[in-house]
C-alpha cells in the first residue's frame, strides 16, 4: 500500500487533520493493515515538505492544536498520476504462509507437514465464512463488501494452493515410501 497516495486520496474528500485521516483510513480501508497515528503524521510531514499538501488551518477540540491539511495542485497531480499507473503484478511470493510451508517441507516429516496444511486450510475456511457473512450483512458498507471480496479472492487462491500442495505432499510421500 502506498500510504502517501492513500492519504492524498483521503484529502481529496476535503481538508482533514491527522486524527481524521486515521479514522477515514480505517473506515474506507476496513480490511487493510492498520495505519498508526505516527505513520500518518510522519507521512503528512513528508507530503508537506514535498509540496503535495499544505496546512489549511488549526482547530482545538478540548485538546492540543490540530493542523488540518489540504491537497495542493501538485498533490492533486501526484494523486492523478498514481491512479493512472497500472499496478504491476508482484514479481515475488511475499507470503508468510508460503515461507512456512517451504520451511516445513525442509525440516519436518510429511505427516507433520500434512497436519499443518490441513490446520491451515481449516483456518482459511473459517475466515472465508466470516468474510462471506460480512458480504451478506445488510448493514455492511460498500467499502466492507469490496474489502471482503478482495480478501475472499486471496483466501480462495490460498485454499486452491493448499489443496494442490497437500496432493503433492501425499504423492511425494507415496513415491518415497513405496
Amino acid at each position: 500500500m502506498s500510504t502517501p497516495h492513500v492519504l492524498l486520496g483521503l484529502l481529496a474528500e476535503g481538508d482533514k487533520h491527522g486524527y481524521e485521516l486515521k479514522r477515514a483510513h480505517d473506515r474506507r480501508l476496513p480490511r487493510a493493515r492498520p495505519l498508526a497515528f505516527g505513520q500518518v503524521y510522519a507521512t503528512l510531514g513528508r507530503l508537506e515538505r514535498d509540496g503535495l499538501v499544505a496546512a489549511a488551518g488549526q482547530d482545538r477540540d478540548a485538546g492540543p492544536d490540530r493542523t488540518a491539511y489540504a491537497l495542493t495542485p501538485a498533490g492533486r497531480d501526484a494523486l492523478a498520476a498514481w491512479l493512472a499507473e497500472v499496478e504491476p503484478p508482484m514479481p515475488y511470493v511475499a507470503s508468510t504462509l508460503f515461507a512456512k510451508v517451504v520451511v516445513a517441507l525442509l525440516v519436518a516429516d510429511t505427516g507433520h507437514v500434512r497436519s499443518y496444511l490441513v490446520a491451515q486450510r481449516r483456518a482459511h475456511t473459517d475466515r472465508l465464512r466470516e468474510l462471506t457473512a460480512v458480504k451478506t450483512d445488510p448493514s455492511a458498507s460498500l467499502d466492507d463488501v469490496v474489502a471482503a471480496d478482495y480478501a475472499i479472492a486471496h483466501l480462495d487462491a490460498d485454499l486452491r494452493w493448499l489443496h494442490t500442495t497437500l496432493e503433492r505432499v501425499a504423492d511425494w510421500h507415496r513415491e518415497v515410501h513405496s
